[in-house]
């Protein structure tokens, strides 16, 4: 693809899904096609212009590639003429995200989950049978694809897969459990599978009265704004407007909530950092882009609570001064994409977002922003990078995203789960809800319990709950051979230590990571050394590049653990070396927490599982 302005037109698809999103071009320069020379001299508005539109990039990519199953060199030119992006700045963006594609490919694509949960629930033998019976990965057949895909996030029914459908309207289906004859009918079927059970059926434990953050879900109908209000709804945003912004923030801060993401930094202390900032405008950003393997508890919340998140990001909008609030939601979340905008749509026409919130002078509102399948983008500068139409690389701090984040001004950054924890702060307390769990480590916490046990889902304990507690809720394997907690970032522990309390100080004690709450379990029929090239496959794939001791460290880790899967103890110590060798670099110079973590399970299996010895 030439990295200039070529003559390629855009077909009048890609046009059309272009021209719904940005409106018609005002100009030749532009793209419009009734034009003369002289309207191609000059662009209107300026750098000034151009700057304000580059962050309807990756909006625009989406729109083409949802119409026509790719993007292609007239469609990106024609994007690039819309917005004023030079060429080799849209091909570097379009390029890094998986689920783009710069080549045609048919309307239809599966992707098929061979991720840590899927592969534990038989996603390998899922694939060989769909190549058998179907086609092989990446070949096109009757008119659909299917390719192999990282974690979808439907961890509770794996092995999961996706089916994408481009067109218009472009629509998207689940299929899970997955099986190749299911996939193989799902690839050929003609119209859209049938709907995807109820959340509810991803929490085991719905209905509980002991529940705080998951009440809701299956009690309540998520597109139902007169319900979710009949069932506390709201209650939270009306005490907040009667604190007033410090009030809240003081609340958060009594109330001891810190970030559910793994990082577990202080909520309050980073709106009131957020709020204290004299610079203007100031930005929420709530990151939706769980790509944690094994991670699901906010597509849950999003899909079975999805007013939930609204209310919540409107107080924290409150609370830090921010007139605007992105979701960043992952593209690979098509039920909570649509549930997510059903709800700001009621929200707006009830007063509930918009100019004048509840006629209390407040005006704030909400836009989402889809990802398309990149695990960096769930860091925080990451996010901002995405958002303004760049490609999704972490950014070096100082300084931080408190003085300058989104824009380049103060933005506050919190994940789903912890934004929806400050609801039963103010609608209970602070002393309250601090009142459950321990010291250190307040409320109550999601887990996404996956892999090899008898119910799977996302289970809501106190903190302080240990392991074994929240394995026996969910039904453990007889012979349980190890438990990764914290995702392929985290770390393995054995089964004798299910004592653990689950709690961030206690995990850290333990030598290990609660992380964003992932619990897969693996047993005795589990190749670990197979489980650990996987996480290694992955974040080789997620990598950005940006530094060097993670793309090259990344690629050695890999390397290593291909020659030793199958060797133990003399054969292997020289490559064990090198791994610890690597991991140590990648952990200390890497930039963001990507490479710093990428080497964590391998450095755990080895050491507390004895693998390769």
């Amino acid at each position: 693809m030439d990295l200039k302005f070529t003559d390629t037109a855009p077909t009048d698809a890609e046009r059309d899904a272009v021209d719904r999103l940005l409106g018609p071009p005002p100009s030749g320069w532009e793209g419009a096609t009734a034009r003369s020379d002289e309207d191609l001299r000059w662009a209107v508005g300026g750098v000034s212009a151009a700057k304000d539109r580059r962050d309807q990039l990756l909006p625009a990519l989406h729109a083409v590639n949802d119409r026509t199953g790719w993007i292609s060199e007239g469609a990106l030119g024609y994007i690039c003429r819309r917005l004023t992006v030079a060429p080799a700045e849209a091909y570097g963006v379009a390029t890094f995200y998986a689920m783009f594609s710069l080549r045609p490919r048919p309307a239809k694509v599966l992707h098929v989950c061979t991720d840590l949960a899927c592969a534990a629930r038989g996603s390998a033998a899922v694939c060989t049978d769909l190549t058998e019976s179907f086609a092989p990965a990446g070949t096109a057949t009757e008119g659909s694809v299917w390719q192999e895909s990282p974690c979808l996030g439907l961890c509770e029914r794996a092995p999961a897969a996706l089916l994408i459908r481009a067109g218009s309207p472009h629509t998207a289906s689940v299929v899970a459990p997955a099986t190749a004859e299911a996939l193989t009918t799902a690839a050929r079927a003609p119209e859209t599978l049938p709907a995807e059970p109820s959340p509810a059926t991803a929490v085991p434990q719905a209905g509980g009265d002991r529940l705080v953050l998951l009440k809701r879900i299956g009690a309540t109908d998520p597109a139902s704004l007169d319900d979710y209000r009949a069932n506390g709804g709201y209650t939270a945003l009306r005490r907040a407007f009667a604190l007033g912004p410090a009030g809240v923030i003081r609340e958060v801060l009594d109330a001891g909530l810190v970030g559910r993401g793994g990082a577990a930094f202080p909520t309050g202390r980073k709106w009131e950092a957020t709020a204290q900032q004299p610079d203007g405008p100031h930005y929420l950003v709530c990151n939706a882009d769980e790509s944690e393997p094994g991670t699901f508890k906010d597509r849950v919340l999003m899909e079975g609570d999805p007013y939930a998140l609204v209310e919540a990001m409107t107080v924290a909008g409150y609370a830090i001064g921010a007139g605007r609030g992105f979701i960043y939601l992952r593209g690979e979340y098509p039920r909570a994409f649509a549930r997510l905008g059903h709800a700001l749509e009621t929200a707006r026409a009830r007063g509930l977002l918009g100019p004048d919130i509840l006629g209390q002078g407040y005006a704030f509102d909400i836009e989402i922003r889809r990802g398309a399948g990149a695990y960096i983008c769930g860091e925080e500068t990451a996010i901002f990078n995405s958002i303004e139409g760049r490609r999704g690389e972490p950014r070096s701090k100082p300084p931080f995203p408190v003085e300058k984040g989104l824009f380049g001004r103060p933005t506050a950054v919190n994940n789903v789960e912890t934004l929806v924890n400050v609801l039963p702060i103010l609608e209970r307390g602070a002393a309250a809800y601090a009142a459950t769990g321990t010291g250190t480590s307040t409320g109550t916490k999601l887990f996404c319990v996956s892999g090899r046990v008898a119910r799977p889902g996302v289970y809501e304990l106190p903190f302080g709950a240990s392991l074994r507690e929240l394995l026996e809720l969910a039904g453990p394997p007889e012979d349980l051979r190890a438990v990764l907690l914290g995702g392929a970032a985290g770390g393995f522990v054995r089964p004798d230590e299910l004592d653990i309390p689950l709690t961030f100080e206690g995990t850290r004690a333990a030598g290990t990571t609660l992380g964003s709450g992932v619990v897969l379990v693996l047993d005795g029929a589990v190749e670990l050394p197979r489980i650990l090239l996987r996480i290694a496959e992955f974040f080789r794939d997620e990598s950005c590049g940006q530094c060097v001791p993670c793309r090259v460290g990344t690629v050695r880790q890999e390397e290593a653990l291909h020659r030793i899967k199958d060797r133990t103890g003399a054969s292997a110590a020289d490559d064990v070396a090198l791994l610890r060798e690597v991991g140590q670099a990648m952990r200390d110079a890497s930039i963001c927490g990507l490479g710093q973590t990428a080497w964590n399970a391998v450095e755990s299996a080895i050491d507390r599982l004895g693998v390769y010895r």
